[in-house]
């Protein structure tokens, strides 16, 4: 994952689709989408996405689940959108990849140079208000929301979605992923984990005495999640990201009660207001780590007073689950393009590439691979890659390793911890950081965890007198590749 070995077009923008359905058009021509008939919403929807996600990370179809069971043809459901390399890379306008790192070093390149996000732009109308529900009317059970664990405590209408909210203080729009439980026609509740910007922004409301108004896209580009759920600084405008990755605005709507920007090209939005002062159950629900790790709480009740939704809508789903999930290759792709340009541009040199392993739920094993430079160097980088904003939010490992180790290949980094680390000498701790009620290891407040930093690099001082690799040079693998090309096709 050397960066010099980055795609020259890596930083081009994709012109190549308007929405999500012009997209899974798409994905039909790479072959990369496959159509599922008459599964049922109460779990078969989220053990069929949780199965085929696991047997190939990274090169697993899409998911579209059509004829649902009790509900019309055309009510769809959307699983794994951007979940493999070559979905992923088209989405971001990247040139075709040969694997994922090709992706991870195209993300690099773009955030290194210049990317700038793109507000969005105002329209009058636009393909989610070809149908509106209002006040009485509306109806959540309309849409075929999953029960997508056995052992959750409802149906949820919010995974793969993006809640947006605005700053009262500072107009500030903040669009993030949290998930969104159906309690009945009308009501809904959202989990947010403390310190996340959506929790902040609705307290600040509760401060007041207020609602807090907000709107749940439930259907959307795959490109709306990826900008949702990563950790992006505070004041900027995801929707305005995600415009900068697509090389042009988003389109947005004015919602009719609170004036906030609704997708125009959206399957399905919800808009009303979180009452601090009603209460209902919410959970439990598996969640990324793997695990129930947080008990059913009782939550503010959101309260559902508009839905604007297309005709044949398109309900997108993340499945959390034990990994690797049906999310967990595009978050760990995105994140660690991050983390690489964050401890970058903290000042750390020599860096070859970054990884996010999706067995540590794309955030709780971090790699980085760098070409050792100085004295302290390869502690310098597990501090950054740790503690950046991007690295920091409930992590749990990070290993350095030297420049011929793959950062993505677990093989190299369990190699290189198992012969280049001295456990007592190379592992440092870093406690009470940053992390979530959803961390299995945590059964109470205060939500923080320890988390340990692994240099698996060749000790500095010996570096030269480091055993040689046995191993074929780069100049015989090639000749004998090509000599045989049978052998490794």
């Amino acid at each position: 994952m050397n960066e010099t070995t980055a795609p020259v077009e890596a930083v081009r923008r994709n012109e190549g689709y308007d929405d999500l359905r012009d997209l899974l058009a798409r994905f039909e021509e790479m072959g990369e989408l496959e159509t599922v008939e008459g599964a049922d919403w109460n779990l078969e929807i989220g053990a069929v996405s949780e199965t085929v996600a696991g047997r190939n990370p990274g090169r697993a179809p899409a998911l579209l689940f059509d004829n649902i069971k009790g509900y019309p043809k055309g009510f769809r459901i959307l699983s794994g959108a951007a979940n493999a390399y070559r979905r992923l890379a088209f989405v971001l306008g990247f040139p075709e990849p040969e694997n994922e790192t090709d992706v991870v070093r195209a993300m690099r390149a773009r955030m290194s140079k210049g990317f700038e996000p793109i507000p969005p732009v105002e329209v009058k109308t636009g393909p989610v208000m070809e149908n509106v529900m209002r006040d009485d009317e509306v109806d959540l059970l309309k849409f075929p929301a999953p029960f997508v664990h056995e052992l959750d405590g409802g149906r949820y209408i919010g995974t793969d979605d993006a809640v947006i909210m605005r700053d009262p203080d500072t107009g500030w729009i903040n669009a993030a992923t949290y998930r969104v439980m159906v309690h009945d026609k009308n009501t809904a509740a959202i989990w947010m984990s403390p310190g996340k910007h959506g929790r902040l922004i609705s307290e600040k409301y509760f401060a007041q005495g207020k609602p807090c108004p907000v709107l749940i896209v439930c259907g959307q580009d795959p490109i709306m999640f990826l900008a949702a759920h990563q950790e992006i600084t505070a004041g900027v405008d995801e929707l305005a990201y995600a415009g900068g990755q697509r090389g042009r605005a988003i389109e947005v709507i004015p919602s009719e009660l609170h004036g906030l920007p609704v997708p125009a090209r959206a399957e399905i939005v919800l808009e009303g207001e979180i009452v601090p002062d009603e209460t209902r159950l919410e959970g439990p629900f598996g969640e990324f780590m793997g695990y129930y790790a947080s008990e059913a709480t009782e939550l503010p009740v959101v309260r559902i007073k508009r839905v604007y939704w297309r005709t044949d809508p398109i309900l997108t789903l993340a499945i959390p689950s034990r990994p690797p999930e049906n999310f967990t290759f595009a978050r760990a792709t995105v994140k660690s393009a991050l983390i690489w340009n964050e401890v970058e541009k903290a000042g750390l040199p020599g860096v070859q590439g970054v990884w996010c392993h999706e067995a540590g739920a794309g955030r709780l094993f971090n790699v980085i691979s760098i070409k050792q430079m100085y004295p302290g160097h390869a502690s310098q980088a597990g501090m950054l890659a740790c503690n950046c904003h991007a690295g920091n939010y409930a992590g749990r490992w990070v290993v350095v390793v030297d420049e011929d180790i793959d950062p993505t290949n677990m093989f190299d980094v369990i190699w290189a911890m198992s012969t280049r680390c001295d456990p007592p000498e190379d592992i440092q701790y870093v406690r009470r950081a940053w992390s979530t009620p959803l961390d299995p290891m945590l059964f109470a407040p205060p939500w923080h965890n320890n988390r340990a930093i692994v240099d698996a690099c060749r000790p500095w001082g010996n570096k030269d007198r480091f055993p040689t690799v046995a191993e074929a040079s780069p100049e015989l693998k090639r000749r004998v590749a090509e000599k045989w090309p049978h052998l490794y096709t």
